[in-house]
């Protein structure tokens, strides 16, 4: 027997049950979450900014409630926390479905070979879309905790990297099958294929639904049955700990560049290589090129440490940015890649997408390892949860950004009353990606410094404690 088997042989059943529904989970949600900008404004008819913000709140709230869903996690347990996830995800996903039908029996929409509003615009019915994407946002809090808690919880400090890397290899290749999905459920049935992949979503989450509920068994019951008041300690501890919030600042910039595969990159291809363009494969080279080289980039690293490999990748994100800004900047006409052609829009935003899955390969497992060695037995969905709170930020900032460089830079064609006119408003469009370029700079340079100053400290307190 290998070393590699005799390795994965270490992890119990639970941590396989918790990556295969993670799997699940994940093609559920980039099924619907790489269009969701798309479904607000094609079918809700929500302006660029409109559906921004929706969508921006919506994955903010995502990744704040994970530190309160974690503490109740350690309280009432992994099985039962997951089942309460993948029961709200199932009806959300389905809400997604359903709701634009409701709309339809009203009268309000109509759908044809597309979809046209008859008076939908404005009316306040369509903000009906929002208590739907809660129960979504409340079922992915738990999960994001509970699952990351479980790889913690499951591993030793020996495997614990490597079963970060198995973990976050497990969501790619759930981000890819999710996004494969999309693209052909979009042009097999136009823009009601934007509501109609909701009932995949919901398929997918009430089949791990099923699997937690008879496979799921864990051994290991720290910090199940705590008070209320302990779980309110623990949360003030993990909130005031300057070292890791800290940390979540300065990765919140790497994130703000990752979330514009789903804020910026879908309506600025769409609009700049034409409607034939594929957003959602585009999208999906960034869980390929992760799976291709979560495994080799944390082998290589794995004697270096956790801050060191996240530096690496935060100075790879202002590469990926430029990459992205290029392509308006090649003259017109298309690209001959000998087996195909492909807009200059579109083929350097897949470059930009490689390097940005290539320092996300560096980053994320690490970072959620860096988190799980400060969690205490009992606590690990808490402060695992509380790792999430960048893509907090990140989406409350990184959503509003895009929404506003879309309009200021890119805006919708349709708003215009002439193609040259747009075209006028729209020649500076790769400026949007400047921006994230100083972001994604800025970030990389603040996480050397912060490095040096946690180094300083521990040296001190270990000059102390001799």
């Amino acid at each position: 027997m290998t070393n590699k088997s005799q390795s994965f042989r270490s992890f119990p059943k639970a941590f396989w049950v918790a990556n295969s529904v993670e799997l699940l989970e994940r093609a559920a949600y980039y099924g619907v979450f790489i269009v969701i900008t798309l479904y607000l404004s094609r079918i809700l008819a929500f302006t660029d900014f409109e559906a921004a913000i929706i969508a921006g709140s919506f994955s903010a709230g995502l990744y704040l409630l994970p530190t309160f869903s974690g503490a109740l996690a350690d309280k009432i347990g992994f099985k039962n926390s997951l089942l309460i996830a993948f029961g709200l995800l199932t009806v959300g996903y389905a809400g997604l479905a359903v709701f634009p039908g409701v709309l339809e029996a009203k009268g309000l929409v109509k759908y044809g070979e597309e979809v046209t509003y008859t008076g939908l615009r404005g009316m306040g019915i369509r903000y009906n879309i929002v208590p739907i994407m809660l129960v979504i946002m409340v079922g992915g809090s738990f999960i994001k905790s509970v699952i990351t808690g479980t790889v913690a919880k499951e591993t030793t400090e020996s495997n614990r990297a490597q079963g970060f890397s198995i973990f976050y290899m497990m969501v790619n290749v759930g981000a890819f099958s999710g996004k494969t999905i999309v693209k052909p459920l979009r042009e097999s049935m136009g823009d009601l294929g934007l509501i109609n992949l909701n009932y995949f979503s919901a398929g997918m989450t009430f089949l791990a639904f099923v699997m937690i509920y008879f496979f799921y068994q864990s051994s290991k019951h720290e910090g199940e049955g705590k008070t209320f008041g302990q779980i309110w300690t623990a949360f003030i501890k993990v909130l005031t700990n300057g070292r890791l919030v800290s940390l979540i600042i300065i990765i919140t910039g790497f994130w703000m560049v990752q979330h514009q595969l789903y804020a910026t990159m879908p309506k600025y291809v769409l609009r700049l290589a034409g409607e034939g363009a594929s957003p959602s494969w585009y999208a999906n080279v960034n869980p390929l090129i992760v799976v291709l080289t979560v495994g080799f980039v944390t082998q290589l690293m794995r004697k270096r440490t956790a801050l060191f490999s996240m530096t690496i990748g935060m100075f790879i994100m202002p590469i990926s940015a430029l990459a992205m800004a290029s392509g308006n900047m090649i003259e017109d006409g298309m690209v001959n890649l000998g087996f195909m052609e492909m807009h200059p829009v579109a083929l350097m935003m897949i470059v930009g997408i490689i390097f940005q899955g290539l320092a996300e390969s560096f980053i994320s497992p690490r970072f959620l390892e860096f988190f799980s060695l400060q969690a205490p037995k009992g606590e690990e969905a808490l402060y695992l949860g509380f790792s999430h709170l960048h893509s907090f930020l990140s989406s409350i900032l990184g959503f509003g950004l895009s929404g506003y460089l879309l309009e200021k830079y890119c805006p919708d064609p349709k708003l215009f009353e002439t193609h040259e006119a747009w075209e006028l408003a729209s020649a500076n469009a790769h400026y949007i990606w400047y921006y994230f370029v100083a972001i994604a700079f800025v970030a990389a340079v603040a996480l050397i410094v912060y490095g040096r100053v946690i180094n300083r400290l521990d040296a001190k307190k270990a000059q102390t404690v001799i």
